[in-house]
């Protein structure tokens, strides 16, 4: 395993290539829906996953939805009639939920890296964060001496607010995001939970 970057170290180009090869190799074993095991068609078993998590759409994918079946909704009713929307509803229901659904993303941890994934896509390399970078895991908001952080999804009930500092090839970087479980998270990233 390649040495973690702590202090002012950075992850050698090399070390974030590999884990992030090997991450995607690992997740890639596995169905969307990790409980349910490696999918059949794995010639490998993969290692299992240390960490997963779902979240749902976000506002601004629920919004659109909405305003694609109401959008719908509405043109079918003033071509076609009451009738005409009627028939319509369950279907423009059927397909709001469907893009609901597929807007769902997964948060995995595997052994070597971290990453969101969407089902039916494969996690795209270049947006794994390796585990060798990470460098610092605390409750609650980002310092303020920390880079500016990219939020990963909003509040969720059960759900806590942690801020991920990692090392990148070409300087620091830091997330923050929700977690259901935060010591559960730690664990598997192999990093040490702040409080």
């Amino acid at each position: 395993m390649a040495q973690r970057a702590r202090g002012g170290r950075r992850p050698s180009p090399e070390a974030v290539v590999r884990d992030r090869r090997l991450h995607v190799e690992q997740v890639r074993g596995h169905r969307f829906v990790a409980g349910r095991g490696p999918k059949r068609s794995a010639t490998v078993v993969p290692a299992p996953l240390r960490y997963w998590q779902y979240r749902p759409a976000g506002p601004i994918a629920t919004a659109a939805t909405v305003l694609v079946v109401a959008v719908w909704l509405i043109l079918f009713a003033v071509l076609g009639g009451a009738d005409e929307l009627r028939g319509e509803i369950p279907l423009a229901l059927a397909a709001g939920l469907a893009v609901f659904v597929l807007s769902t993303v997964r948060l995995t941890v595997s052994d070597h890296g971290l990453s969101f994934d969407v089902a039916g896509t494969r996690p795209a390399p270049d947006r794994v964060i390796p585990l060798v970078g990470v460098r610092e895991l605390r409750t609650g908001a980002p310092p303020a001496d920390w880079p500016a952080a990219k939020r990963r999804g909003g509040w969720w009930p059960g759900r806590t607010r942690v801020a991920l500092r990692y090392a990148n090839v070409d300087g620091d970087r830091a997330l923050s995001l929700w977690v259901r479980d935060p010591e559960a998270f730690a664990a598997a990233l192999r990093t040490p939970l702040q409080r």
